[in-house]
């Protein structure tokens, strides 16, 4: 059993697309026209993963206080590094988890505001 896909609230399907697609490697799953209003239903995968980004829409344009995704990488420091490069927003540097010693972690902001994890494995 696995989780097919975790919903990520956006604003703008198109920006959080090219965010992930362009940013962290994702490759389109699913983009097709859902209902009348012209949102659509967007499925994005990330490379080796068995689960899927599905976006929906966002309720307000307030940015999430706390992370609402965490994302494992063996090279959080490397992703950061590469993020940071790209203009992306980096709430905290990689460091231990104060939670789990060895552990390192990190938080971006996507596009939208998504407040994200990196940690290591």
């Amino acid at each position: 059993m696995h989780v097919q896909f975790a919903e990520l609230p956006v604003f703008d399907q198109d920006r959080a697309k090219a965010f992930y697609t362009g940013r962290l490697g994702c490759r389109v799953v699913a983009d097709a026209p859902m209902g009348d209003d012209g949102w659509r239903w967007i499925e994005l995968g990330f490379p080796g993963a068995a689960t899927s980004l599905h976006f929906v829409r966002r309720a307000d344009e307030a940015h999430s206080p706390e992370p609402v995704m965490v994302l494992v990488d063996e090279d959080v420091a490397g992703t950061v590094a590469a993020l940071e490069k790209q203009g992306v927003e980096i709430v905290t540097a990689p460091q231990e988890a104060p939670y789990q010693p060895g552990l390192t972690v990190a938080e971006f902001r996507d596009s939208e505001g998504n407040r994200m994890v990196v940690s290591s494995t």
